[in-house]
């Protein structure tokens, strides 16, 4: 019976630990999990990501070339 008590004592802290953990993962819970992007959201990261990457063409005669080609697999 001795060490019973201790035992109850330590699974006490333990317990308690876990509950304040736990509600305070459910109050905050809301407030980190993000929306989910919508489509209009997505279009906007890939144009971002393809202007990091590609050079705007300043010479207007091969940007209408470029904007009228087609490809024949199309």
């Amino acid at each position: 019976m001795g060490n019973f008590i201790p035992f109850i004592v330590i699974l006490a802290v333990m317990g308690t630990i876990a509950v304040a953990a736990f509600i305070i993962y459910r109050l905050l819970h809301p407030k980190l999990k993000q929306d989910k992007p919508t489509e209009e959201d997505k279009q906007h990261f890939v144009e971002e990501e393809l202007n990091r990457y590609l050079k705007p063409i300043e010479d207007e005669e091969t940007a209408k070339q470029i904007s009228e080609y087609k490809d024949d697999e199309d």
